[in-house]
């Protein structure tokens, strides 16, 4: 945090300096606008090349977290429903897209919100994405 403070305390202070040398210049006619427009930009290029350097970030998990998966006890075929839930199929459509009853499909519902203990269906999504047991459409 402090570092992102001080990174823009310099940025601001760099472009106060430059653009108070800049004026001098151009008033007193020691430089061209074209030539201070490309001071600008080149001073803008090599900034952004530093502060994307030093910012790497982990690279984002692209799909569930198996170990939580395991951890709660969760099967395949349960991963699978939770998924349809999350994309906000019905127990019906889930069960055609599935190929199964949607008794069956009640089954799995009522085992995922008993296993991540919630109590609806909407609890469930949040409480999957928190958990990262669903890819994230982001």
């Amino acid at each position: 945090m402090w570092r992102t403070i001080w990174v823009f305390s310099a940025l601001i202070l760099a472009i106060l300096i430059l653009l108070r040398l800049s004026r001098m210049a151009y008033l007193g006619h020691l430089l061209r606008i074209e030539w201070l427009l490309a001071g600008v930009a080149a001073l803008f290029l090599i900034l952004g090349m530093a502060l994307t350097r030093s910012g790497k970030k982990p690279a984002p998990t692209l799909g569930p977290d198996i170990r939580k998966k395991e951890q709660l006890g969760l099967s395949n075929r349960e991963l699978e429903v939770l998924t349809a839930v999350c994309q906000g199929m019905s127990n019906r459509e889930i069960g055609e897209a599935l190929f199964i009853s949607e008794s069956t499909v009640k089954t799995h519902v009522s085992n995922l919100l008993a296993k991540l203990d919630v109590k609806r269906r909407t609890q469930l999504v949040g409480k999957a994405r928190a958990l990262n047991l669903i890819a994230s459409p982001f």
